[in-house]
């Protein structure tokens, strides 16, 4: 069968196309356990710089480095595991702290193994940052409870029931004085795979739904230029509807300025807009796959975030809506005003061929009359050519009377010089129309 397959011509990008599905593989967690994930928005020369400083852990903590950077990347040193995935605009990095101990919860995290002064050199700028702290669950619900509020700083929780009540999971989407988030997943009976599934969907749902709310600051920022281009357009759009008396070349001056305006903020915010729709997305496919169930009256994750999130993101959607929207209207409105102008443009060359054709028609009569005094002057050098030749042949010595064959020929003369100009008028007039 391998000779057969390779005698074949097989995709070059085959073997990437399997391994895509295979790249980010979840993780196996044991319990307790601590997890500290950050991420990081990074531009391609920041990317490198991370790769380096990657490298520089492995050097600092003895082990092999690697040559190659790919697409998620994953290293136990020791009891550290760490974990670097690269996404389309940022990286996200996993630590996870594999070392059982009977510390309170959050005061042992995910990055206290870490070399000092290491993270801190860390290129990028940080939007997600939180812990998870991983602990068996006790049957007494209520005392759970008590036990995780200690470790909040007294801010209100958001907890569910994941996977039919097979764990329980506690967090605030806020930020603690430590300037991180946090969550405690209490583990009733899962297995590690089951609980590292469950981690990284939390962990995704945490990060996916910050960088979704990345564009509500832009919202927020272009709206009143929004609500002020909105006044400017119905100003415009009356005038042109009430048919007044306006000046078309302000207006147009206007809407290309509106126009220009409005394609700036769709260059600014067009990426940013279209990523919150697909980070939105993936925050409720995330949650859809937890399964939660409620505890004690709290809100579920799913609640927290379909109260909160989905308003945000439903801002965003409906600015980009006005955005194009706003183009829409200023297309149209400058295709009313350059038919306004195409039909001020067709009277005017009305007119201008109206006038053009009584001048032609006053040209016309004076060609006629040219025609009459030419066909007199032209009759008159020739009646003057001809007494010329008469006289040189009467003094020759042939006898005639010239008076008389003057007084024949002067109306013959007009009579065949009136035809000749008429002849070649009418020879004009068909090569014009043969044009």
């Amino acid at each position: 069968m391998s000779a057969r397959l390779e005698s074949l011509d097989i995709h070059p990008l085959r073997n990437d196309l399997y391994n895509e599905l295979h790249s980010r593989p979840f993780q196996v967690l044991p319990t307790p356990a601590r997890v500290t994930q950050m991420a990081v928005l990074t531009t391609p020369e920041q990317r490198l710089q991370q790769f380096s400083h990657l490298q520089a852990l492995h050097r600092r903590l003895g082990y092999p480095w690697p040559e190659h950077e790919v697409g998620c990347f994953e290293q136990t040193f020791g009891t550290l595991r760490v974990r670097r995935e690269m996404h389309m605009e940022f990286a996200t990095y996993t630590f996870t702290n594999l070392a059982t101990s009977d510390d309170a919860p959050f005061s042992e995290t995910g990055i206290s193994p870490l070399p000092e002064g290491w993270l801190e050199e860390l290129a990028g700028t940080v939007v997600a940052a939180f812990h998870l702290d991983i602990r068996p669950a006790t049957d007494d619900a209520n005392g759970d409870l008590s036990y995780v509020r200690k470790h909040f700083e007294g801010m209100r929780l958001v907890g569910s029931s994941p996977q039919e009540g097979a764990a329980r999971v506690w967090g605030t989407f806020k930020l603690h004085s430590d300037g991180f988030g946090r969550f405690m997943v209490m583990n009733h009976h899962m297995s590690d795979s089951q609980l590292g599934r469950l981690t990284q969907r939390l962990m995704e749902i945490e990060t996916y739904r910050l960088m979704s709310l990345l564009a509500l600051p832009v919202a927020r920022e272009i709206t009143p230029a929004l609500n002020d281009m909105d006044q400017k357009m119905a100003i415009i759009t009356q005038a042109l509807a009430d048919n007044q008396d306006v000046d078309e070349q302000r207006l147009l001056a206007q809407l290309t300025n509106i126009a220009a305006r409005i394609e700036a903020f769709r260059a600014h915010s067009t990426f940013r807009f279209s990523a919150t729709r697909a980070y939105h997305r993936l925050v409720l496919t995330r949650l859809e796959e937890l399964r939660e169930d409620e505890l004690s009256g709290h809100l579920t994750i799913t609640e927290f975030m379909t109260r909160r999130l989905t308003p945000a993101v439903k801002t965003c959607e409906a600015v980009s809506e006005r955005l194009e929207d706003l183009s829409k209207r200023v297309d149209r409105a400058s295709d009313m005003m350059r038919t306004r102008v195409e039909l001020a443009i067709q009277s005017q060359n009305q007119q201008l061929l109206t006038s053009m054709d009584r001048r032609s028609k006053i040209q016309l009569m004076m060609q006629h009359t040219v025609e009459g005094f030419s066909v007199v002057a032209i009759s008159y050098y020739l009646i003057g050519l001809l007494k010329l030749g008469l006289d040189s042949m009467y003094d020759a010595g042939f006898s005639f009377n010239k008076s008389l064959i003057l007084g024949v020929a002067i109306p013959t003369t007009m009579i065949l010089v009136f035809f000749g100009v008429r002849t070649i008028h009418h020879r004009f007039l068909k090569l014009a129309k043969r044009q």
